[in-house]
Order: structure tokens, then C-alpha cells, then sequence
């Protein structure tokens, strides 16, 4: 071998350095961590929207923006909540994690996997950039129903290609998830003895692979019927508005529980960890997650009971909806049976998942609640559903993805972070993001409508205790940015507590121990214990 391709061979060996590590990178923790990132700032950009959200409705009348920006910041918040904050945080978690707990060296399409990161920032970019066009942003809530999204202007089109291109990121990283758990698993690593996060995951990538193309299908049909003369939903031309929302919520429901999946996960991963037991019932763990799934696709209309369904239509779905509430029920039957006599510790990740399962549970409630058909005539579009949702999806999948960042960051970046700190930043955002919700039930009880930004006096003060709330939470969310930039930088080593201790039972507490019975040599077994 010639010195010269000595020197080649070896420069072919370095890994990139600086900005070339993280652009070009094909390592899962680079980039898990570049997802985890950027869901962080996008949960900032969707939280300052709420925070001008929250600023209008701090008394009746106009007084900040007027009502077209009100409506696009409505609706980007969603958006960017949805599918800039949680999915993109959720992918981060999977991308870190999945081959950690599967014995796997990295995922098992390391390029697409970078692709499918680098759509997200151009996408957001097209995304926000509309808010800057003439006319306004997008305006017709996160649903972009029409004709209301179709009266939006220039932006329109910028809308429909962001969302595709968000389509596309979720569809490969769900790809990469199922062939990286379906192909790399170590041996004797069988199904039923995966952590639960790994199996919430493979569970929501099916989810993902089989709904996005919907969402693409609907907002092309929407694009087509602007632009090009079709009149899918265009009643003048012989289509159906009513269409469309079949069409969204078939992808739209799915959706919810592809936002809360991943963190029934990490709530499975966590509560066994702190409570020193192992998770009990985990094979009605894994059936119910995937009978949630399943019955994701045949409970959609029941966000049209007022639409004018047929009487037999509005019944099924009733009926449906009652039946998804049966699994999920399982599930925190187990995660409390689990803590049940437990010799439980309460570190931040354990708190926010105590505050996960008992918030979730009133979150379910209330979605039980919408989901009987009569009721929901008199809840429909008013701030109950807004309480409802924001319990699931905030005291829900964000207090969950919390718990994950404080439960990994020891094991992530090999320092301890301030466990005072994180406990502070626990009781600040648990109080204010009570304070800044449940008000929103009486609201909506009380007939407030959502998307409107003026309202009668006589909801003037739960508004203002929401908005309190509101504020509060925002910048007490600032303290967990603080406490997780402290620990990247260093600080006290993760001890060995972290990793033999409390955490280093993570894996045989959430899945049947798969140190035995195994078939191929103990070498194995030991790399697998040294995960």
C-alpha cells in the first residue's frame, strides 16, 4: 500500500468535525440529538404564538392583533406544535434510544435518516415564512378546513407544500424505526421482550406509514380545488366540504395517538425505574397499545358528530370512541399497579410522569366526555375541546417528553443535571399549566367559542386566570432550557446511582429480562447488560 492511499484510507476514517459532523452526520445520537434540538426551539416559536394567543384574551375586546393574525397565529401554533415540537421530539427520543435497547449499532437507514431531519428546518422555514406574505398567514385553524383555508392568500400554497414535506420527514423516519427494530435486534432479543418504548414506537411508526398519505391526499384535493378548477369540496361545483373532514380526521385521529404513544413509552420506561418493579401486565401493555392503533381508524367522525352525520353513523362512532377508552384504561390500570408497593423515589422524571398519569386520566375523561354524541352537540367547538386536548396533549405528551429529557440526559451526556432545579421547573409548570387550563373547561361549558379573539364579559375572569397560567408556564419553561444546557456543559459526573442504581434497571423493569434463556453465547448478554 502506497503512503498516498495510506493518507486517503485514512482520512476516509475521520469522522467530520465542527458543522460537517452535524450536517453530514449518519450517527443515531447526532442525530437524535439535532431532532431534539430543534423540537426545543420550535417548542419556543409554537409557545410565543400561544403567549400572543393568550395576551388577546386577556380581557374582552380587541386590543392587541387583529383578528386575521389571531387566526394564523392560531393555526401555525398547531401546526408547529404538532408537527415541529412533539412528533420531531418523539423521533429524537426513537432515533437516541431504539438502538441502545435493541443492541443495535446505529439505525438501519443511516442517510435517509439524516434526510429525513434536514426536511424539517426547510419546512418550518416555508411554514413561518407565510406569516410574512401579503395578505396574512394561513388562517383556517390547524384542520384547514375550506372554504376557510381556501380563502387564505398567497400563503396558501406555502401551507400545503410545508405540510407535505412534513409528511414525507415522518414517513421515512417510520420506515427507518421499522426496519432498524424489525432487522437489528440482538439475539435472542424476540418481540415480546423489547423495552416498551421500542414497541410504542414500531406501533406508531405503522400508524404514521398508514395516515400520512391521507393528510397528503387531502391538502392535494385542497391545492387542486384552488388552483386548478376541481371542485372536491366546492358545493357550487357538486363537492363536499364534508368531505374533506372525513378525509382530514381518517389521518387527523390516528395523529392524536401518534402524538401520545411514544410517550405512553417513556411513561413505561420511567414509573418501573422509580417505583424498583418490574411493569406489571407488560404483554397487556404491548396488546393494548396496539388495540388503541388499531381502533384509531374507526373512531374519526366522532370530531363531526355535528356535521349531520346519519343517526346509525353517529352511534358507531359513539360507541367506537367508548371502546378506545378501554385500552387506555389498561394502561394506567398497569402503570399504577406497577407503582402499587413500590419502593418509588420521586426524582424529576418520576414526578412529571406521576403528573403525566393522573393529568392524562382527566384529559381521557373529558375525551370520553366529547365522545358521547348528545353531549358533544353542546361542547362542540367551544373551549372544553381546547381544555380536553391541551390535557392530553400538554400535561400529556409534553409532561412526558420532560420526564424522558431529565430520565436520559445523565445517560446522554454522562453528567448529572441539577436535580433541585429540574424539581423547581417540575411544580412551576405542573401548577401553571393547571392554572392555565382548567379554567378552559368552565369556559367551554359556559358556551365560549374557540378560535375568536373577543369574547362576552362575562368570561373575562377565568380568561385572565388562564392567561396567568399561560404566561406563567412560558417562562418557567425557560429554567428547564437552563437546567439542560448546564448539564451538556458538565457539571457533577452521572454517578454510578444513574446507571446500576435507580436507571441501570431501566431495561429489565419495562420488558421481560432478556439477560437469559438466550440463544447464542453469553457475550452477548454481556454487551447487551453493558448497554
Amino acid at each position: 500500500m502506497s503512503s498516498q492511499t495510506i493518507a486517503d484510507h485514512d482520512h476516509h476514517d475521520h469522522k467530520p468535525v465542527g458543522i460537517k459532523r452535524w450536517l453530514f452526520s449518519t450517527n443515531h445520537k447526532d442525530i437524535g440529538t439535532m431532532y431534539l434540538v430543534f423540537a426545543l426551539i420550535m417548542f419556543f416559536i409554537g409557545g410565543s404564538m400561544a403567549m400572543v394567543i393568550r395576551a388577546e384574551l386577556f380581557q374582552p375586546g380587541l386590543q392587541f392583533v387583529d383578528p386575521q393574525f389571531y387566526n394564523s397565529m392560531v393555526t401555525v401554533h398547531a401546526l408547529v406544535m404538532i408537527f415541529g415540537a412533539v412528533m420531531p421530539a418523539g423521533v429524537g427520543l426513537a432515533n437516541w434510544m431504539i438502538p441502545i435497547m435493541i443492541g443495535a449499532p446505529d439505525m438501519a437507514l443511516p442517510r435517509m435518516n439524516n434526510m429525513s431531519f434536514w426536511i424539517l428546518p426547510f419546512a418550518f422555514a416555508l411554514l413561518l415564512g407565510t406569516l410574512f406574505i401579503d395578505g396574512g398567514g394561513p388562517a383556517g385553524g390547524w384542520t384547514m378546513y375550506p372554504p376557510l383555508v381556501l380563502q387564505t392568500g398567497k400563503a396558501f400554497p406555502y401551507l400545503i407544500f410545508a405540510v407535505h414535506f412534513l409528511g414525507v420527514s415522518s414517513i421515512m423516519g417510520a420506515i427507518n424505526i421499522i426496519a432498524t427494530v424489525f432487522n437489528m435486534r440482538a439475539p435472542g432479543m424476540t418481540l415480546m421482550r423489547l423495552p416498551l418504548f421500542v414497541w410504542t414506537w414500531v406501533i406508531t411508526a405503522f400508524l404514521l406509514i398508514a395516515s400520512m398519505p391521507v393528510l397528503a391526499g387531502a391538502v392535494t384535493m385542497l391545492l387542486t380545488d384552488k388552483y386548478f378548477g376541481t371542485s372536491f369540496f366546492n358545493a357550487a361545483g357538486g363537492g363536499d366540504p364534508v368531505l374533506f373532514q372525513h378525509i382530514f380526521w381518517f389521518f387527523g385521529h390516528p395523529e392524536v395517538y401518534i402524538l401520545i404513544l411514544p410517550a405512553f413509552g417513556i411513561i413505561s420506561q420511567i414509573i418501573p425505574t422509580f417505583a424498583r418493579k418490574p411493569l406489571f401486565g407488560y404483554a397487556s401493555m404491548v396488546y393494548a397499545t396496539a388495540s388503541i392503533a388499531i381502533l384509531s381508524f374507526f373512531v374519526w367522525a366522532h370530531h363531526m358528530f355535528t356535521v349531520g352525520l346519519p343517526i346509525t353513523g353517529e352511534l358507531f362512532f359513539m360507541y367506537a370512541t367508548m371502546l378506545i377508552a378501554v385500552p387506555t384504561g389498561v394502561k394506567v390500570f398497569n402503570w399504577v399497579a406497577t407503582m402499587w408497593k413500590g419502593a418509588m423515589t420521586f426524582e424529576a422524571p418520576m414526578l412529571f410522569a406521576i403528573a403525566f398519569v393522573i393529568l392524562f386520566t382527566i384529559g381521557g375523561f373529558s375525551g370520553l366526555m366529547l365522545g358521547i354524541t348528545p353531549v358533544d352537540f353542546q361542547y362542540h367547538d367551544t373551549y372544553f375541546v381546547v381544555a380536553h386536548f391541551h390535557y392530553v396533549l400538554l400535561t400529556g405528551a409534553v409532561f412526558a417528553l420532560m420526564a424522558s429529557a431529565y430520565y436520559w440526559l445523565p445517560k446522554w451526556t454522562g453528567y448529572m443535571y441539577d436535580e433541585k432545579l429540574a424539581k423547581i421547573h417540575f411544580w412551576l409548570s405542573a401548577i401553571a399549566s393547571n392554572v392555565l387550563f382548567f379554567p378552559q373547561h368552565f369556559l367551554g361549558l359556559a358556551g365560549m367559542p374557540r378560535r375568536i379573539p373577543d369574547y362576552s364579559v362575562q368570561f373575562a375572569d377565568f380568561n385572565m386566570i388562564s392567561s396567568l397560567g399561560g404566561f406563567a408556564y412560558g417562562i418557567s419553561q425557560l429554567l428547564f432550557v437552563y437546567i439542560v444546557i448546564k448539564c451538556v456543559l458538565g457539571g457533577k459526573k452521572a454517578t454510578s446511582q444513574v446507571w446500576e442504581g435507580a436507571r441501570g434497571l431501566e431495561w429489565t423493569l419495562s420488558s421481560p429480562p432478556p439477560f437469559h434463556s438466550f440463544t447464542k453465547p453469553p457475550k452477548v448478554t454481556k454487551a447487551l447488560m453493558d448497554y
